[in-house]
C-alpha cells in the first residue's frame, strides 16, 4: 500500500513524530493578566494516532490507519524467568551498606505476608534466595567453634584448678566482645571473612590468658597474698605474653598488607585476629590479674592439685630430657630445624596454591551458552531440557530459571550477566549444604546436564574473592585473526584433555553469521535513491523503527513502534515486498537496490594492552588445585608451535595471585623476623 501511494517509509515516522509533540506555546499578556499558550501536545488515544494525515497521492487524505493496523501490542520477548519451572518475576532487594540482615529480612518478610494476602489465587509468593540463611550458618558455625573451644580450654587447664578453669574461659568471650567492637569502630562488619578471622582467633587468644593464670595460680602456691600473687607473676611474665602476642600478629601482617583489590576484599580477616588477640593481651595482662587477685585461692599442698601433679610428672620424664638434650646440641638442633624448614618448603608445589576457597554456601549457577545466533525460542527449549533433568534430583529444593539474561545478582562478586538471546542461567538451591556431601551434589548436577546437545553447559560453585573470568585463563596474543583461531583450537583441545578441567570456553570456536544488508551503490544513485532511506527500510522491514513515545496521562510512556507484522518478521520472502520512494517519488522496490547476505564474522575482537588477543577459560573440578593444573598447562603449553608474533599468558587465579603478592615482600620480611 506505502508503494501504490508512493509513500516512503520516512514519511510515516516523521508524521507521528510531528503529530506527537508537545512544544511549549509561549506566553501571552492580555490586561492584566498572563497566560500561557499550549499546543495539541501528545496523543490521547489510539483513534488520534489513527488519524495521523500522510502525504500521498490522489485527492484523498490518505491517514496512518488506512494503511497500518494501530493497536496495543506487546514487546518482543528477550527475557522469561521461572520458579520451579512455573513463570515468574523477580522482586529483588539489596540491604544498604551498614544494616543488620536479619532485621532487614524480618521487615521483608512482614511486607510479603502483607502483600501476599492481597494476591489473586492463581498467583504465589515465594522466597528464592535468602542471603540470611548463608549468614546464620556462618553464625551457627562460630557459636558452635566457640562451645568446642571453651570446653577443650575447660579439659586442658582443669588441672590448675577449677576456679583458674573459669578465669580462662571468661576471657574468650571478653577478648571475642573487644575484637568484635573494634571491627565495628574502624568500619568493618560481620561478614564471612571476618567470621572466619574470629574462628581462627578462638584458637589463640586463650594461649595470653593461660599464661598469666598459671602463673598466679604459682604464686598463690607457694604462699604469696592474692594482690601480691597477681601482681608479681603478671609483672614476671609480661615480656613474653608481649613477646608471643606480637609474633602471631606479625604472622598474619602480609595479608594486611596484600595490595588491590584482594586486599581490600580480605582485609576483614587478618584484622579479626588482629583485633581479638590484641584484646586477649589487653584481658589476660588487666582483667585476669584483677579477677585472679580476688577468685583465686592458696592451695594446700604446694605441687597443686592431682591432675597438676601428673601432668608435671609427664613433662619430667619427657620434655624435659628432650629439652636438655637441645640445649647440650645446639648446633645439629638448629641445623635439624633448617632441614625441616627447607622439606616443608618443598612440599608447596605438592600441596599446591589456591588464591581464594569456595563460597561453601548451597546455590550453584548453571550457566547455559548456545551457539552466537541461536534464537531466543531455541535457547528456552535447551533451558526447558535442563530443567527437566535437574528437577527429579532428590538434593534439590529450587531451581531460579532465567532465559535471556542472568540470575539477579545473589553473591558479591558475581553479578547479573548481560542481556542476549544466546544464553540462560539457572540457580540450583540445594536443601542444606554439608561440607563433605555438597561437592558429591554438585557432580550429580553436573552428571545430570552434560549430555544436554546444543549448549555449551557450565555447572558453577560460587567462589570468594574478587571478580575473575574463570580460575584458568589461557591468552592468546596475535594480530592475525585466523591465526588467532587456530590457536585458540589447540588450547581448547588441552584444556579439554587435562584432567580436573572443565566448562572450557572458547569464544572463537565458531564464527557467528550475520545477515548483511548489500547496497548497490550505483544503481541505488541512478534512481536517486538515498541510502538513509534504505537502511531505514531495511531495519523497518526486520526488527521495527520507534517513532515517538506514547504518554498515558499517568505519566507513563509506551514506544510507538513502525514495523511490519509479527508473522512476518520471521519470513525473509516480505523482503521483495518492501518499497523506496527515490528523491523524485517514484516508489521503487528495495530488491532491486539491496541484497540480504549471510556473511561469517568473528564473535569478538578483543584487545589487551591494545594488542589483539582472545582468552580460553576453564573451571576446576572438585578435588583438583588450580595452582598445580596451571603449572601442567603452561607445561603443554610449551608443544604448541606458534605462529611468529605469537605468545601465551595467563589470566585467571595466576593473574590475581601475582597483583595480589606483589607487594607484600616486606611485609613477609618483618613477619619471619619481626
Amino acid at each position: 500500500q506505502l508503494a501504490q501511494l508512493r509513500l516512503p517509509v520516512g514519511r510515516v515516522l516523521e508524521a507521528i513524530a510531528g503529530d506527537n509533540l508537545n512544544l511549549p506555546g509561549g506566553a501571552i499578556e492580555l490586561g492584566p493578566r498572563r497566560f500561557n499558550l499550549k499546543t495539541s501536545g501528545y496523543y490521547t488515544s489510539l483513534d488520534q494516532v489513527r488519524a495521523t494525515p500522510l502525504s500521498g497521492s490522489g485527492r484523498a487524505t490518505v491517514r496512518l490507519g488506512d494503511v497500518a493496523d494501530v493497536r496495543w501490542d506487546y514487546e518482543d520477548t528477550e527475557y522469561l524467568a521461572r520458579f520451579n519451572r512455573e513463570p515468574a518475576v523477580w522482586v529483588t532487594a539489596a540491604m544498604k551498606e551498614g544494616q543488620n540482615i536479619f532485621a532487614v529480612r524480618a521487615g521483608l518478610r512482614a511486607a510479603a505476608e502483607e502483600y501476599r494476602r492481597e494476591l489473586p489465587g492463581d498467583v504465589r509468593l515465594e522466597v528464592g534466595f535468602d542471603q540470611s540463611i548463608n549468614v546464620s550458618h556462618r553464625l551457627g558455625s562460630l557459636l558452635r567453634d566457640f562451645l568446642i573451644a571453651l570446653a577443650l580450654v575447660l579439659v586442658t587447664v582443669l588441672p590448675l584448678g577449677l576456679r583458674p578453669s573459669l578465669l580462662v574461659l571468661v576471657s574468650i568471650p571478653l577478648s571475642l566482645a573487644i575484637g568484635v567492637a573494634l571491627l565495628h569502630f574502624t568500619g568493618h562488619t560481620l561478614n564471612q571473612l571476618s567470621i572466619v578471622g574470629l574462628v581462627i582467633a578462638l584458637g589463640l587468644l586463650v594461649d595470653d590468658s593461660i599464661v598469666v593464670i598459671e602463673n598466679i595460680a604459682r604464686f598463690r602456691r607457694s604462699g604469696h597474698a592474692p594482690v601480691a600473687a597477681a601482681i608479681l607473676a603478671t609483672r614476671q611474665i609480661a615480656v613474653a605474653v608481649l613477646g608471643t602476642t606480637f609474633t602471631l600478629i606479625f604472622a598474619f601482617l602480609p595479608l594486611l598488607a596484600l595490595p588491590g583489590g584482594p586486599g581490600l576484599y580480605i582485609r576483614s580477616l587478618p584484622l579479626a585476629v588482629v583485633y581479638t588477640v590484641l584484646a586477649s593481651l589487653l584481658v589476660a595482662l588487666t582483667i585476669m590479674p584483677f579477677l585472679a587477685s580476688r577468685l583465686l585461692t592458696g592451695h594446700a599442698q604446694p605441687e597443686g592439685n592431682v591432675l597438676l601433679r601428673g601432668l608435671q610428672a609427664v613433662i619430667q620424664r619427657t620434655y624435659r630430657p628432650l629439652l636438655h638434650w637441645c640445649m647440650r646440641h645446639r648446633v645439629k638442633t638448629l641445623v635439624a630445624s633448617a632441614l625441616l624448614f627447607g622439606a616443608s618448603l618443598g612440599l608447596v608445589p605438592v600441596v599446591g596454591f589456591s588464591l581464594f576457597p569456595t563460597a561453601g554456601i548451597p546455590q550453584f549457577l548453571v550457566q547455559i551458552e548456545t551457539p552466537e545466533g541461536t534464537s531466543f525460542a531455541a535457547t528456552d527449549a535447551i533451558a526447558r531440557e535442563v530443567e527437566a533433568r535437574l528437577a527429579p534430583l532428590a538434593t534439590l529444593q529450587s531451581l531460579q530459571t532465567n532465559i535471556g539474561r542472568g540470575n539477579p545478582q545473589v553473591y558479591y562478586n558475581t553479578p547479573q550477566a548481560n542481556q542476549r538471546a544466546n544464553y540462560a542461567e539457572i540457580l540450583a538451591t540445594l536443601r542444606q549444604y554439608d561440607a563433605r556431601q555438597s561437592p558429591r551434589d554438585l557432580e550429580a548436577l553436573r552428571r545430570a546436564v552434560e549430555t544436554v546437545p546444543g549448549a555449551t553447559l557450565t555447572v558453577r560453585e560460587f567462589e570468594n574473592g574478587p571478580p575473575i573470568t574463570a580460575p584458568i585463563e589461557v591468552r592468546v596474543f596475535g594480530e592475525d585473526l585466523g591465526g588467532l583461531t587456530r590457536v585458540a583450537a589447540q588450547v581448547e583441545t588441552l584444556l579439554t584433555a587435562l584432567p580436573g578441567t572443565t566448562a572450557v570456553q572458547n569464544p572463537v570456536r565458531i564464527a557467528r553469521t550475520d545477515l548483511r544488508v548489500v547496497i548497490d551503490r550505483p544503481k541505488a544513485a541512478l534512481l536517486g535513491v538515498p541510502l538513509a532511506e534504505i537502511d531505514r527500510t531495511a531495519r523497518l522491514g526486520i526488527a521495527g523503527l520507534t517513532a515517538s513515545r506514547f504518554i498515558e496521562a499517568d505519566g507513563d510512556g509506551h514506544d510507538i513502534r513502525v514495523m511490519v507484522p509479527r508473522g512476518e518478521r520471521g519470513d525473509l520472502s516480505h523482503w521483495n515486498r518492501l518499497h523506496v520512494t527515490s528523491a523524485t517519488g517514484a516508489s521503487v522496490p528495495l530488491s532491486q537496490v539491496a541484497a540480504l547476505e549471510f556473511s561469517r564474522s568473528p564473535n569478538t575482537i578483543s584487545r589487551y594492552d591494545r594488542q589483539r588477543y582472545t582468552r580460553v577459560t576453564a573451571r576446576v573440578l572438585p578435588g583438583y588445585n588450580t595452582g598445580k593444573l596451571t603449572a601442567e598447562i603452561a607445561r603443554r603449553l610449551e608443544t604448541i608451535a606458534l605462529p611468529p608474533g605469537f605468545r601465551f599468558d595467563f589470566g585467571g587465579e595466576v593473574e590475581s595471585s601475582k597483583e595480589s603478592f606483589s607487594g607484600i615482600g616486606s611485609a613477609i620480611i618483618v613477619a619471619l623476623f619481626g
